[in-house]
């Protein structure tokens, strides 16, 4: 009993808080924050002719995403180069190469090309509130039990 007590408390030690997720691109015709709909300004002589406004949300939402702004200096990412996944940190960008070393060695250097990084899997290093919120309800639970066991 008290060897898995032992392994369960050094497991919960050795996890973290953070976590690589993928930053979706939010759709601003789809954003609860903005109640903006898009205002039809056009005549109504252009209507009757039967031409539609152009809605430019539509072609900000089909637009690629530049790789050289998800991948900032300085981040800490998990990026995925011809079906390898690497966790880097951004050191800078050389022309249309990638710069960058391994999250635990700051001695090596690895250097991508823009188009040989998939930049719909490009994953953010994020705080995860959910994770830390398991493990302090478990340290409180593990805290009352060994008291209770102390009391008993």
């Amino acid at each position: 009993m008290r060897k898995n007590f032992y392994l369960i408390t050094i497991l919960f030690s050795l996890t973290s808080c953070y976590t690589y997720q993928v930053k979706k691109p939010v759709d601003p015709a789809q954003d609860p924050k903005k109640n903006t709909a898009p205002t039809n300004t056009a005549s109504p002589q252009m209507n009757s002719t039967g031409a539609a406004p152009q809605n430019l949300n539509a072609v900000q939402a089909s637009a690629p995403v530049n790789v050289q702004e998800k991948l900032a200096p300085g981040k800490n990412v998990k990026i995925e180069v011809n079906g390898k996944s690497y966790k880097v940190i951004v050191d800078r960008w050389e022309s249309d190469s990638l710069v960058a070393h391994p999250v635990r060695n700051a001695k090596t250097s690895l250097k991508f090309h823009k188009n040989q990084i998939n930049s719909e899997k490009i994953a953010e290093k994020r705080f995860s509130q959910p994770i830390a919120d398991i493990l302090t309800v478990t340290a409180y639970t593990a805290i009352g039990v060994g008291i209770y066991l102390l009391v008993r």
